[in-house]
């Protein structure tokens, strides 16, 4: 008999969990879904199912980020703004319910958050995460406009109509023609939107301080854009941004110098829910951006999720939670600058570097 390590062990009990709750969600829904029927299908114990998730509406946020099925990887990105917009909305659509679904298989299949937050740490996680979206699918675009022009509001308008599809295929099965739906999409994208970025607050903002301080690299974490493995050990500016600041990741992205790394760690202090919502929808919408987009048309970002807030306590935030937002600029193996509080992302991304120092000198 092989014996398995506890590792292992820990790893199959949270595989049968998993699955016995898809299956118990798939027949009766969220709300009528029950942890002892989940237990009794695992052949496991409730406390087993606990020992693995801490409350039902974790372990359903589980079973959504496992349900996560990412298009192939585009061999090139479509030749203008309008068939790029259409592309994306092609394959986030590809997530509405066939017409044999159950209601309760079908909301997996959409893999909604819709009904599950209803306190306000989680509407604002939230309403942020959308943002962030935005940001993402933006930044993409932007790659297929000729002048290379902010492109958010265009983003948010396609997401807007994309979810609205998908609250309607819950609520109002076999309403509309997807296909309407992405003839839409490309026809936004021939819009004036006038989108500028010229928020009111930045010019206020304190500058980055001068610093030396140590710069430990830290261990690899997954890049939810690209999910690939990334170190800490170039030059280039990280920000720590809690759920409920994620939006300040625009600050960083377009206060940035030419060739400077932004890396965005998120941070949350309810990594079980609300860190799983953020896994959740930034892993299904870069999933749809691979599947349209060639690899050097990704957003010029990287996003880990901080679970144990390793990179925020690197940075020098031991406690961070969803309000933070902090940032530093790592050159030459040091803390060249830092920031913390509001604006911080801009700050240190506009405080720009020293070639001195890239070079081996002096500050």
């Amino acid at each position: 008999m092989v014996r398995l390590t506890r590792a292992q062990q820990q790893e199959r009990t949270r595989a049968a969990v998993l699955a016995a709750a898809r299956e118990e969600f798939a027949e009766r829904g969220y709300t009528d879904a029950k942890i002892d029927r989940i237990a009794e299908r695992a052949e496991l114990t409730r406390g087993a199912v606990y020992s693995n998730f801490p409350g039902k509406r974790a372990l359903y946020l589980a079973v959504l980020v496992d349900s996560i099925e990412h298009a192939g990887m585009a061999e090139a990105s479509p030749p203008d703004l309008a068939e790029a917009t259409g592309a994306f909305a092609r394959i986030w659509l590809e997530r509405l319910p066939l017409t044999g679904d159950t209601p309760a298989g079908g909301r997996l299949q959409l893999r909604s958050p819709a009904g599950l937050f209803d306190d306000e740490p989680g509407r604002t996680a939230l309403a942020q995460v959308t943002r962030l979206e935005a940001l993402l699918l933006a930044l993409a675009l932007e790659s297929c406009a000729p002048h290379r022009t902010r492109l958010v509001r265009l983003a948010e308008l396609a997401l807007t109509l994309l979810n609205g599809a998908v609250h309607l295929a819950d609520t109002a099965p076999g309403f509309g023609d997807p296909f309407d739906v992405v003839r839409a999409c490309r026809h936004l994208a021939g819009l004036d939107l006038a989108d500028t970025w010229d928020p009111p607050h930045l010019p206020y903002v304190t500058p980055a301080r001068r610093v030396r301080d140590d710069w430990e690299p830290l261990a690899e974490l997954t890049d939810q854009i690209t999910g690939r493995r990334v170190g800490f050990d170039a030059d280039g500016v990280i920000a720590v941004l809690g759920t409920g600041r994620l939006e300040a990741a625009e600050e960083a992205v377009r206060a940035a110098r030419p060739g400077d790394q932004v890396t965005v760690a998120v941070v949350t202090g309810d990594p079980d829910e609300v860190g799983r919502l953020v896994r959740l929808r930034i892993g299904d919408l870069a999933g749809c951006l691979r599947g349209v987009f060639a690899p050097e048309a990704w957003p010029d970002l990287r996003l880990v999720l901080d679970d144990r807030a390793a990179v925020a306590s690197a940075v020098g935030i031991p406690d961070p939670d969803d309000a933070t937002e902090a940032a530093v600029r790592i050159q030459g193996g040091r803390i060249f600058s830092r920031a913390c509080g509001r604006g911080a992302a801009h700050a240190v991304a506009a405080s720009g570097g020293s070639t001195t120092t890239r070079s081996g000198g002096a500050g």
